[in-house]
């Protein structure tokens, strides 16, 4: 029997929720809080679902039933009530102006505390050099994956292999905020990663391969006429072979156990902790601590970060650029040095860990230390397969003591023949 009007505005709240049945599959439902909404149970693709049309006495019982009747009539075209309502929903969201960009910006905005400021600069300018121009302006449930591939093409096309993935992946994370808000249903990035080209394998990096040659390297840089700053960066780069760019972008921030008021302290402790977000790792670890970097300075290590700290100790950065000491260095500029000064092709700056690697493993063989490998590994930041951070965290505390034993042991050996950091500093000749 169906309802009056009068039923419904005495229908009460009880202890628990009930229903008050029309005609047609239309039902109030009466929550124990005392909020009344109309809903519609009926069966799609043999499965049994409910539409929700809102509460009352906001809809009235004869709009209820208005769009009972607009249900049943998509149900005999053999659509879905609930899909199209959703999808009302998403072009109501894009009438709004629930563009990509307008939807990436927020999700930018939200994720921006999570990252790097260095993290949130290269998302934000990629977004504006390859995304915004082409799909920015065109609503989110309009865009599908042939569009999107299509823009990584283009990237794709001036060479950026490695860039057009990170863009996809970012693409894809805006759409899993904009799902999540309702705004739409499809993710079209997460469909066309295979499609994209494949990284080309990169040959191993020019090094070289004695402590002779390796020192022989810093020996020719630093009696170029590079800036001190450039030699002494490129020292550190060799003394704790880390990335290029981890040293170029250092902050004095990173640095611990160092008494900055004392050059001639020893330092014993000395260590350089560099942030996960700053390693190369999967994104989804970059803001896990258990990633960070942390490496034992031996006291030639220190003494150059004495000797910058004179340069640019009031900056963020050691390594500040020669244009703006907010900013760091250039990433090719040490590299610039190797090359202009004959070791191009030879020995190029992320070829210290190669030296490195190559050196210590071959002593660990002439002294029968094969546990060396694995430290000499974690000293790298290598990552062994399948191993958690927190594994990995302990592993590298485990073995600090030796960690810190090899990193004086390549000092001492590297350094020998070379000018103070003072010196270098200063320009003083050897």
């Amino acid at each position: 029997m169906a309802l009056t009007d009068l039923q419904v505005r005495k229908a009460q709240p009880r202890e628990k929720a009930y229903k008050l049945a029309d005609s047609g599959g239309l039902y109030l439902f009466v929550a124990p809080s005392g909020a009344r909404s109309w809903r519609m149970k009926y069966r799609y693709a043999d499965k049994e679902k409910v539409l929700t049309f809102g509460p009352y006495p906001l809809v009235s019982l004869a709009a209820a039933r208005d769009q009972r009747d607009a249900a049943k009539l998509l149900l005999r075209d053999h659509r879905d009530p609930s899909i199209e309502k959703r999808k009302r929903k998403m072009a109501a969201y894009a009438a709004a102006g629930a563009t990509f960009e307008i939807t990436a910006k927020r999700w930018h905005a939200d994720q921006t505390p999570r990252w790097s400021p260095l993290q949130a600069t290269k998302v934000r300018q990629a977004f504006e050099r390859d995304v915004y121009p082409v799909i920015g302006f065109l609503p989110l449930i309009e865009i599908d994956a042939p569009m999107v591939l299509k823009m990584l093409r283009k990237v794709e096309g001036r060479g950026a292999i490695d860039t057009a993935k990170r863009i996809r992946q970012h693409v894809s994370a805006v759409f899993g905020y904009a799902i999540a808000e309702g705004i739409c249903t499809v993710d079209p990035a997460a469909s066309i990663g295979k499609a994209l080209k494949p990284i080309a394998k990169k040959g191993k990096q020019p090094a070289v391969r004695t402590i002779d040659a390796a020192r022989e390297v810093l020996l020719l840089m630093e009696d170029t006429t590079s800036g001190p700053l450039t030699k002494l960066a490129s020292r550190l780069l060799a003394l704790t072979v880390v990335r290029p760019g981890v040293v170029r972008a250092a902050k004095w921030t990173e640095f611990e156990e160092i008494d900055w008021d004392d050059p001639a302290a020893i330092t014993p402790n000395a260590v350089w902790r560099v942030p996960a977000e700053r390693m190369k790792l999967n994104m989804e670890n970059k803001d896990d601590e258990a990633f960070e970097h942390v490496i034992p300075l031996p006291q030639q290590a220190v003494e150059i970060l004495h000797a910058v700290r004179r340069l640019t100790g009031r900056s963020a950065y050691l390594f500040t650029s020669v244009r703006s000491s907010r900013h760091p260095m250039s990433e090719n500029t040490i590299g610039y040095m190797y090359a202009r000064n004959g070791y191009s092709g030879r020995h190029v700056p992320h070829g210290w860990r190669a030296t490195f690697s190559t050196i210590m493993n071959e002593r660990a063989i002439r002294e029968r230390r094969p546990d060396d490998r694995a430290i000499i590994d974690a000293m790298l930041a290598h990552k062994p397969k399948g191993m958690s951070g927190s594994e990995m965290a302990y592993n590298r505390a485990l073995h600090m003591d030796r960690r810190r034993e090899l990193a004086q042991d390549w000092a001492d050996m590297l350094i020998v023949g070379l000018r103070s950091a003072d010196a270098l500093l200063s320009g003083q000749e050897r």
